[in-house]
This record gives C-alpha cells, structure tokens and sequence, in this order.
C-alpha cells in the first residue's frame, strides 16, 4: 500500500467516524429534544395564532408587540370562567400582559390550569387581607436614589425597569410594576451607577425590575458596561422571567454580548414544570454555554405548586436543563396576592419531602422575605423563633425580629385530582417522618447476589446475610432480621442489663470509641 492508499484509507476512516459522531443525538439533552417530525421540539401553540409564520413567532420582537391584556383579546383563547372575566373587567387591576407563547401554554378549559393562574386575574385579587402591605419588602425605605435597593451590607438591587415581559399575579412589586409613569430612564441609571461609584463596600449588584431583557439591547449593554467600569464591582447577577415567558430573547447576540461581560450570573424563576418547554431549554442552554450559571427562584403558590410532587418535579427538569433551584419564597404580604398565600407549614411539609428524598443540589432554600425589611430569612431552627397557629416569629442575620401573619384561609392541595400525586415515584421512603412512624420500610432490600468471585473463590455473597445491610436504628426486617426496634417508654434509660441486650441481626449498636470494628477483623461493611 502506498502514501496515496494510506491517505485515501485514513480520509475514509475520519469521514466515517465524523459522520458517526453526528448522527448521534444526546437523547438526555432537552435542548436536543425532536419532534414528530424530526425537527427541533416545539410547545403548543393557540389556534388564534396557527397561520402566523415562524420567522414572526420565533421573533422576540413580535411576542412583545403582540401581547394580549384585554377580556376580548385572552377571551378570544381561553375558556374563561365568570371569576376571571371579574379579574379582566376590574377598572384598577394590576397589569395585564401575556406573550402569544406563554397564552398558548395554557389548557383553554381548565380553569385551575397552573399557568392560567399565575397570569389571568381573577375577582379575588380584589380582597384585602390580614397584614397586607403595599411595599412588603420596605425597598422604598432602603432605597438612596430612585430604583437602587441598598438593605445588605455588600450587595444592592438595582432596579433599571418597571417593564416585564409578562406579568404574574403575585408580584412583589406590583406597586410600581407595569405603570409605565413609574419607569426608570437613563438619568436615573446614571444616578444608580453614581451612587455605586461612591460606596465601595458594595461587590455585588443585582439588576431587576420589572424585567432588565426587555430593555433595548443597547441600553442593557450599557447599564453592564457602566457597572463593569466600577473597580469594586466584582459580581453582576440578573433576575429574570424574560427566559420563561418569551425564550425567544435569548438569542445568540443577546448571549455574545452578556458574556463580554464577566463574571456574570443569572437567576430565572419557574414556578411549575409546565413552564419548562423545549424552546424553554435551547434558551437555557445558549445561556450557559455563554458562561452564565443558572439559578432559579420559586415562589410558594397555592393552587400551583403547593405540593411536594409537584415541587419535585420541577427541581428534577431544573437540574436536567442545568438550572440550580435556588430559592423556595413564601408568597409576600403584597396586595393581590391573598388568594396564592400557603401556611408555612406547607413549604416545611415540602421541604421535608425533597431533602433526603433527591439530590442535594435539586434542593432550594425555603426562605421569608421578612416583612418590613428585613431581608431574606431562611426558615429553619436558628432563625425560627417560634410558630403559632396564626403568626411566625423570625429574627434575620442582624437580630431583627419580625413577624410573618399566616393567612386565615387557605384551600388544601387536592390530592385526589392532582396528577403529579398520583402518579408519585413508587420507591420506599418518600411519605418521610410519617412512613416511618407508621412501619413503612426506608430502605430497599439487595437483591441478585447468589454468589460472588472473592479472592478467586466462589462464595455466597456477604449481602445475603441481612444482618450486614438492614440499617441502623429504623428497625429490621419482618422474619428475616428479628422484631422490630421496641418502643422506649419516656423517662426509661437503658439501665444496667442494656450492656446483656439481645439484639436481632441488623439491631446491634455502633462500637463505642476505640473499640474493634467489623474492619479490623478484614471485613468491609
């Protein structure tokens, strides 16, 4: 064979396994998902809406410019029910404004579509509640120049827009939020950026609004610039929803200029797993491939994502699109949000669903934004002072005290009709505390290990013997490892004949300091 041949062979042997490495598809990959048609996967889109061209649909300018707030216009999509045609005809309501995109993920007829909920009004909004305030957060009371937020020693929120893509129900800042007579022009930006200039304890600014991806890129481009001039400016993060209700914006220009612009973080926020599309996940994956970490913040909502399956479910697509859950919020004292406000015990019931039960990094922190000011509190023993039937007592990082009301009424996730509860994962352990109070086993018996190749002889594996695997302190097996671990009556210590115990196999106590282990004798447990 000669030079040519070899050539010839090697070009051959390349395009073969170039061509091999193309076909395949990372079939785990969301931001590969395919449709019927072998083209990238597309959510639902509205009948209203099924003869506008791709080229516009795809276009971020055109899902602004088209969005829908009137009855007529969401009623000319949705089935809508006489409480949301209340919501939708109130003269004083709160925004409306929802992108063709996100009204197209909503199931028409069913009114306690999560989506819909979060979106359309309803009369409700109306009422008001015990401890409802219009600045929950107090942000005006810690605000220097108009929309910079200083609460925290080293970090800032800047506020560089009233506008949003869309607008969610709940809103925290709702009083601002939407009216266009509030918003935010470039002689205030200036003044932000002045204020930052001259406080260098500050390292970390976080921009928010409304929505800062609304902007026009140029004036987003510039506010980055102007903060990434400032020498003790060390970290940018930006709070978004923009990726959720329009993922058309995250274009590759928008992703080539925020990376000029490092270190940059961005923070998203997905309530339900249902705002997660296909076009959802090519969003998020452009943005970290632009070098960007992706987090996300939940807000604790009734009627949407009070339930430990559901909450699930959503930590498990976050981490599959490479998005870290961030925050679990208890819904804010804010006018409007009333009929959205859980207990706190139910963000405890859901923690303690999730922590232990799934990865840890798919685990959220569960936190208050403390009413008054005082910033975000995480709801866990040190900070939990104490929690009675209508109010929770909280202190913050510098000793603040504060008090979050419970609402008074509240309707309880409806199991029966849930399908996320009833189609819940079937491993042991997952009803938690409670399975195990009431004999449910924790744990998954071995299985398949009739025999085993140890130092060249074949042998009955030593997991046949349950008295090596059955965990410690949550009982035994019933018939193969002894009775169940005996209920200690209170006040009863072991006493004297507790060191002649008999223990069934799998029950025996942990050596105590010092003493020989099952390693020392050549065993590995």
């Amino acid at each position: 064979m000669d030079a040519r041949e070899i050539q010839v062979a090697a070009a051959h042997q390349a395009a073969v396994v170039a061509a091999t490495d193309a076909e395949w598809v990372n079939p785990r990959d969301p931001a590969k998902a395919l449709g019927p048609d072998g083209q990238p996967a597309v959510s639902r889109r509205a009948p209203l809406w099924q003869d506008v061209p791709d080229e516009k649909w795809n276009d971020w300018r055109w899902q602004l410019s088209n969005r829908v707030n009137t009855l007529e216009e969401v009623g000319a999509v949705l089935n809508l029910t006489e409480e949301e045609q209340e919501g939708l005809s109130a003269p004083d309501k709160f925004r409306v404004d929802i992108t063709p995109y996100f009204l197209s993920l909503i199931d028409p007829d069913d009114p306690a579509d999560p989506i819909r909920r979060q979106v359309i009004p309803v009369g409700r909004e109306q009422e008001a509640f015990t401890a409802m305030m219009e600045d929950s957060l107090a942000e005006d009371r810690h605000s220097p120049v108009p929309g910079l937020v200083h609460r925290y020693p080293d970090r800032v929120l800047m506020l560089v827009t009233t506008q949003c893509a869309s607008y969610c129900r709940y809103c925290t800042r709702s009083r601002i939020v939407g009216d266009p007579t509030q918003n935010f022009n470039s002689r205030e930006h200036e003044a932000q950026l002045e204020y930052l200039r001259r406080t260098p304890q500050v390292r970390d600014v976080l921009i928010s609004g409304g929505d800062g991806l609304t902007l026009a890129p140029k004036l987003f481009e510039r506010i980055l610039r102007g903060l990434r001039e400032i020498p003790h400016i060390e970290i940018i993060r930006i709070g978004s929803r923009v990726p959720v209700f329009l993922p058309q914006r995250i274009d590759d220009e928008l992703c080539a200029m925020l990376e000029k612009y490092h270190p940059l973080w961005i923070n998203l926020h997905f309530n339900h797993p249902n705002e997660i599309t296909p076009e959802v996940s090519r969003a998020v994956d452009k943005l970290t491939r632009a070098g960007l970490p992706v987090g996300n913040q939940s807000v604790l909502l009734a009627g949407v994502n009070d339930c430990v399956h559901i909450q699930r479910s959503l930590v498990h697509k976050l981490v599959e699109n490479r998005i870290r859950p961030y925050y679990l919020y208890q819904c804010d004292l804010v006018e409007g949000s009333g009929h959205f406000r859980t207990p706190v015990g139910k963000g405890l019931e859901i923690m303690e669903g999730l922590r232990g039960h799934t990865s840890g990094y798919a685990v959220p922190t569960y936190v208050i934004d403390a009413p008054g000011g005082g910033g975000k509190i995480p709801v866990m023993p040190n900070y939990l002072i104490s929690y009675s039937d209508h109010k929770v007592v909280l202190r913050n990082y510098e000793g603040y005290i504060t008090t979050y009301e419970e609402p008074e009424t509240y309707q309880k996730h409806d199991q029966a009709s849930c399908a996320y509860c009833q189609a819940q994962r079937p491993e042991p352990g997952q009803s938690g505390v409670l399975g195990l109070l009431e004999g449910e086993r924790l744990w998954i018996e071995p299985a398949g290990f009739e025999q085993t190749h140890q130092r060249g002889n074949v042998e009955a594996h030593r997991l046949q013997d349950p008295s090596k695997w059955v965990p410690f302190g949550v009982g035994a097996i019933e018939g193969k490892a002894g009775a169940p671990l005996k209920v200690i009556e209170p006040g009863a210590g072991p006493g004297p004949a507790a060191e002649h115990r008999e223990y069934g196999p799998g029950e025996e106590p942990r050596p105590r300091e010092g003493e020989p282990t099952a390693s020392a004798h050549g065993e590995l447990l």
